[in-house]
């Protein structure tokens, strides 16, 4: 633990110490059974080791424990055996080496959510669960929340490294599995009312929630695996259309980058971020079933050529298609990337938002890439004409948003994607 995380986890860790011990002095200190604040620490540092992903980090189910614990022992004792079932949960991995001795500190802060419950219950003299009590309960609910919040933002005031949103979002994610599980610890200090030790039901339910956290993490894991070989094909299919027509592959990695940014500065989702990203790599892809001589032919095509070149959309589709999954998606956008939004484009005559919006994106950039390119024929439109051209045929050839959306980003970045 360096020097600035230290001084980040002392004063949170001085005032636990400073309110367990008002607590101790002025709270109800009457007899418990020694045998439940055993339990209750083992099994709340048991429940710790049961790691659930959610968001950007992870949570642990102790609030099934947690809850009956404020119902079983007496308030002031609540809060020193939260930290000591976290000590406890982290003393392998301290006499391991994998964690420093200082990481004490840690758990004195992370145990701060019990001191507002804890004082609840100690000012309202709580005792057995009861509904009639439930405004109290919903208090030290809010108290618990306030308190995780509170800890984390004074380690953030001393630690300024840490991104004040991720700090939210932590919270915010904690506060939803607590909230879900606290009904679930009610039910257990319920059944600790029938039966001692009632509480340790609740223990299965915990290893099963594992087990199926385990499950997603490893389904997660798979699909990543999976992502990562469609992308390997779809770079590998880019590199065979470099190899067999360098303008065409040099052309579709020019589209790549400037149809990435067009989405971004649309706003969609990743996923469809990913379609415009493989669709804009492989929307000529077809081109390689395409003769040659049509391809390279130094002047415009004859309306014959055109009728073979207009299959290369169509081709594309079918290559990918049988790759099938990620790139099943993809060869939707590669047919549909030379559809004009008033429904005058081929193959299928698609307008308006008909034709899917990875390949509109894709359509402008591919148009944009085109125009700025010198060929044997013709040379390069100047950059300004260009995007003069996307504006006057924005809402006939393509969708108006996104060819707006293309010439905000082309002038913000003038000169970044003008092709050669």
């Amino acid at each position: 633990m360096g020097r600035r995380e230290l001084a980040a986890q002392a004063p949170v860790a001085a005032l636990f110490v400073l309110a367990v011990g008002a607590l101790l002095a002025f709270g109800r200190t009457e007899d418990f059974g020694v045998i439940d604040l055993v339990l209750l620490v083992v099994a709340t540092a048991v429940l710790g080791r049961f790691e659930f992903e959610i968001g950007r980090g992870y949570t642990v189910p102790t609030q099934l424990m947690f809850v009956p614990m404020l119902f079983i022992l007496p308030p002031a004792v609540v809060a020193p055996a939260a930290a000591a079932a976290i000590v406890l949960e982290r003393l392998p991995a301290i006499v391991a080496g994998r964690l420093h001795p200082h990481r004490v500190l840690n758990a004195l802060g992370d145990a701060w959510f019990a001191i507002g419950p804890a004082t609840v219950f100690e000012l309202a003299d709580l005792g057995e669960p009861s509904l009639e009590d439930w405004p109290f309960y919903v208090l030290a609910l809010a108290s618990q929340f306030a308190g995780d919040l509170g800890s984390w933002a004074l380690r953030e005031l001393s630690d300024h490294d840490m991104p004040r949103r991720s700090v939210l979002q932590e919270w915010r994610e904690a506060v939803m599995v607590d909230l879900l599980l606290s009904p679930i610890g009610l039910l257990a200090a319920y059944a600790t009312v029938l039966q001692p030790q009632g509480y340790l039901l609740v223990l299965p339910l915990a290893a099963l929630l594992s087990v199926f956290a385990r499950e997603r993490r490893e389904r997660i894991d798979n699909a990543i695996e999976l992502s990562a070989a469609y992308r390997g094909t779809a770079l590998l299919l880019g590199e065979v259309l470099t190899t067999d027509d360098e303008y065409t592959g040099v052309h579709s990695q020019g589209v790549v980058d400037l149809a990435l940014v067009i989405a971004d500065e649309l706003g969609v989702y990743d996923e469809e971020r990913r379609l415009v990203e493989f669709g804009a790599m492989l929307h000529d892809i077809g081109k390689i079933t395409t003769p040659k001589e049509i391809i390279n032919k130094a002047g415009p095509l004859s309306a014959e050529e055109w009728v073979l070149m207009r299959q290369h959309t169509l081709a594309g589709q079918r290559l990918l298609d049988r790759v099938g999954g990620t790139l099943h998606d993809v060869g939707l956008v590669v047919r549909s990337s030379h559809e004009r939004y008033d429904g005058r484009g081929y193959p299928d005559g698609l307008s308006g938002e008909q034709i899917p919006l990875a390949a509109r994106i894709v359509a402008v950039a591919d148009a944009y890439s085109a125009m700025t390119t010198r060929r044997s024929y013709r040379d390069a439109l100047p950059h300004e004409v260009a995007i003069e051209e996307l504006k006057a045929n924005a809402g006939s050839q393509f969708d108006p948003q996104v060819a707006a959306a293309a010439v905000r980003v082309l002038k913000s970045q003038a000169g970044v994607y003008v092709s050669v």
